[in-house]
């Protein structure tokens, strides 16, 4: 029995990360329903859980919720992801507070991480996840770069290469049609007063004057077809990654911390 609630909980989180993952990727938003559905019997199954089996768990069952929120809506409030990420962690935390190591088992071990806050790992394996982004907009610039012949960064030429970098690291060039009809690319330049400049944090609440600005900047010919965006990545779809990996293979930076010392 034990084991068969474990197996309900991990497949519950599953079907509704996937689905939430693919209303992301389709929409770049996920209902609250999606959360308002799972959230009661993850709570439910979680607790008879711990209440038949294991009922010294119940203490750290409400610590390890507590965290989680704790770090959810902060990052949320940071600006750092969306309220579907923050809401998806905190269902995670109600369904999935610890490894679930009475039915499976990682192929790198359960770390203490997993073993007190298991919803953590899967965000941690999630970011992981993300950052491979970085090698298909590598491969974007490249491509554009010697496509068109023009250099990456023509016009930026007062910009500091820090930022620059960091614009390389997230963003790509794109056609002036495409950021118009793209919601989800958000622009990394901005065009003001015959001056362009670059734009680190895509600031969503103003996409729609840069991008007007930036258009009217075109039209006009002060601008070149190519600017710098970035895409609303769906963060949700990582996440759910994070949790197939974490069920799999186990945490991802737990594991490379131990190899990094046990080669010291």
């Amino acid at each position: 029995m034990n084991e068969i609630l474990s197996a309900v909980r991990v497949l519950l989180s599953l079907g509704f990360m996937i689905y939430a993952s693919w209303s992301d990727f389709r929409k770049r938003e996920v209902s609250n329903w999606v959360w308002m559905i799972l959230a009661p019997p993850a709570l439910v199954l979680t607790s008879i859980q711990f209440i038949i089996f294991a009922p010294a768990f119940l203490q750290v069952y409400v610590l390890s919720f507590v965290v989680t929120s704790a770090l959810s809506i902060t990052i949320f409030y940071a600006g750092a992801f969306g309220g579907a990420d923050a809401k998806a962690l905190m269902c995670l935390s109600l369904a999935l507070p610890f490894y679930p190591n009475d039915l499976v088992e990682p192929y790198s071990g359960v770390s203490p991480l997993s073993q007190m806050f298991f919803p953590i790992t899967i965000f941690s394996n999630a970011v992981l996840l993300a950052a491979f982004s970085v090698v298909y907009i590598a491969i974007r610039n490249y491509l554009w770069k010697a496509k068109t012949g023009n250099k990456l960064f023509e016009g930026f030429e007062n910009e500091s290469k820090w930022r620059k970098l960091l614009v390389l690291l997230c963003g790509y060039k794109v056609d002036i049609g495409q950021l118009e009809k793209r919601e989800h690319l958000y622009p990394l330049e901005d065009f003001d007063e015959n001056q362009r400049r670059l734009l680190v944090v895509p600031r969503d609440e103003s996409r729609a004057d840069i991008v007007a600005r930036i258009q009217k900047g075109r039209r006009e010919g002060r601008l070149p077809n190519g600017v710098w965006a970035t895409p609303g990545l769906p963060l949700i779809i990582f996440i759910a990654g994070g949790l197939v990996v974490a069920l799999l293979y186990g945490d991802f930076v737990w594991a490379i911390v131990s190899s990094a010392l046990g080669h010291v």
